[in-house]
C-alpha cells in the first residue's frame, strides 16, 4: 500500500508535464500573428471562440452546411483560401464537410481535448482552429471528412 502512493504521485506529475508540453498553439511561427486583444477586436465572439480557443459551433447552425454554390471557402480570420466548393459534400453531420483542403493552406495537428487523439485542422497562415479530420469521408475520393466549423469560414462565390 505504501508503494502505490509514490507511484500514483509520479504518474500525476508525468501527466501534468505532458499536458503542459502539448499547449504549443502560439509557439509555431505563423505568417500572421496577433495578440488576443487584436483577434477579439477583429472577430465576433463566436468566431473568436472557435478560431482562437478551438471551440466547436453547434451542429446544423451554419448556413454553409447546405451551401453547394460554386466558389471558394476562406479562413474567416485571415482570408487564406482553404477549401474549394467542388470538394464539399453533404455528410449529414451538421457541419460543412470537405474531402480535401487546398494543399499547403491547412495543417494537421493532434488534439487531445476530449481525452483521446483527434486530427485537428488549422489554417497555416494564422494558426486558427478550423475543425477536425475523420476517416469516414467519401470512399470514391479521399475517404477523408474535413469537418469544419462554418463560423471559421467565409464563402466567396465564383464569378460567372
Amino acid at each position: 500500500m505504501k508503494t502505490i502512493f509514490p507511484l500514483l504521485f509520479l504518474f500525476f506529475l508525468i501527466s501534468c508535464s505532458g499536458a503542459a508540453q502539448n499547449s504549443s498553439k502560439d509557439k509555431k511561427n505563423y505568417k500572421i500573428k496577433k495578440t488576443d486583444a487584436e483577434w477579439k477586436n477583429q472577430l465576433t465572439a463566436r468566431q473568436y471562440y472557435v478560431l482562437r480557443e478551438a471551440g466547436t459551433e453547434r451542429a446544423f447552425s451554419s448556413s454553409y452546411d447546405k451551401n453547394f454554390k460554386k466558389g471558394i471557402y476562406v479562413c474567416a480570420a485571415c482570408k487564406t483560401e482553404l477549401y474549394k466548393s467542388e470538394h464539399k459534400f453533404d455528410s449529414d453531420t451538421g457541419w460543412p464537410s470537405f474531402d480535401r483542403a487546398i494543399k499547403q493552406n491547412v495543417e494537421l495537428d493532434v488534439d487531445y481535448k476530449i481525452g483521446y487523439a483527434r486530427t485537428e485542422l488549422k489554417c497555416t497562415t494564422c494558426g486558427s482552429h478550423l475543425g477536425h479530420s475523420f476517416d469516414d469521408g467519401p470512399k470514391n475520393t479521399t475517404g477523408k471528412r474535413h469537418c469544419i466549423n462554418g463560423v471559421a469560414l467565409e464563402f466567396i462565390p465564383s464569378k460567372k
